[in-house]
């Protein structure tokens, strides 16, 4: 096996720590007992408390889990069906325009997605809101899906699936009893990725909300031009911890389906 050079672990150090030296500088001060954010007066929890009484921020960050949980939901369905019309029914006709609107959002700057999608609300009279920003984010969350799902399924085994539908297996059956439970992983990391992108996105949701849906990125946006208030350390951290509970989650149930098919 390879072994590392200096100046590889010294360049992967140096990457880590600019990823995550924030984070946990943000982590830190989240339990700073100053009001200033960048003055350290000792470790306290009275952000959190007062987290508790700032119902503006709380409702925000209600709204964003929300959004990021129902267009995260729909994203995969309509990911995982678009996965599997591009991997199973070959060269049919119009392959090339599906796949084109499928995969748009990847390469599209997030600014021109959300004017378009502006632009179609307005000239359909469709009221500004939560289910604009749900739509606008399923719309741009559906193609990360796709990828990740189409990528399970080019190295699916086909053979299992003919074998049951040998053995007098529905096609419908076949899917939910053998092909399901293979590309379950791949469709849990596409909703994790969904629902991350969704709740941070902050472009898209400032061109597709209207009153009542003030996510919590432009929630923050909005009040950190104003100054960096502690309490959104507080809400931060909390954001962080529930996403690495999620993702350890994840991990542990991928690993629990995986010992089965390995034994």
């Amino acid at each position: 096996m390879r072994r590392l050079s200096r100046f590889n672990l010294v360049s992967l150090a140096l990457g880590l720590a600019f990823l995550y030296v924030p984070i946990l500088i943000l982590v830190v001060y989240s339990f700073n007992g100053s009001r200033l954010v960048t003055v350290w007066g000792g470790f306290s929890t009275r952000w959190y408390a007062a987290l508790l009484e700032d119902l503006p921020l709380q409702e925000a960050a209600l709204t964003s889990l929300g959004i990021a949980f129902v267009s995260a939901s729909a994203a995969t369905v309509l990911g995982t069906l678009a996965a599997l019309t591009l991997t199973r029914l070959g060269r049919f006709r119009g392959r090339l325009p599906f796949a084109a609107m499928v995969y748009a959002p990847l390469v599209m700057p997030e600014v021109i997605t959300g004017l378009s999608l502006l632009l179609l609300f307005v000239a359909v009279g469709f009221e500004r809101g939560v289910v604009t920003v749900t739509i606008a984010h399923t719309t741009l969350t559906l193609c990360f899906v796709a990828v990740v799902v189409q990528s399970r399924l080019a190295s699916f085994d086909r053979s299992l699936e003919e074998a049951a539908m040998d053995l007098g297996c529905p096609p419908l059956k076949t899917f939910l009893t053998v092909t399901l439970p293979v590309i379950a992983p791949a469709i849990a990391a596409g909703f994790l990725l969904a629902f991350s992108l969704s709740l941070d996105d902050i472009v898209i949701a400032s061109f597709t909300t209207g009153p009542g849906a003030t996510t919590l990125p432009i929630r923050i946006y909005s009040e950190v031009r104003l100054g960096v208030k502690p309490e959104i350390n507080a809400v931060c951290t909390i954001f962080i911890a529930v996403t690495a509970v999620v993702v350890i989650l994840a991990s542990l149930i991928s690993r629990r389906t995986e010992r089965p098919a390995a034994g």
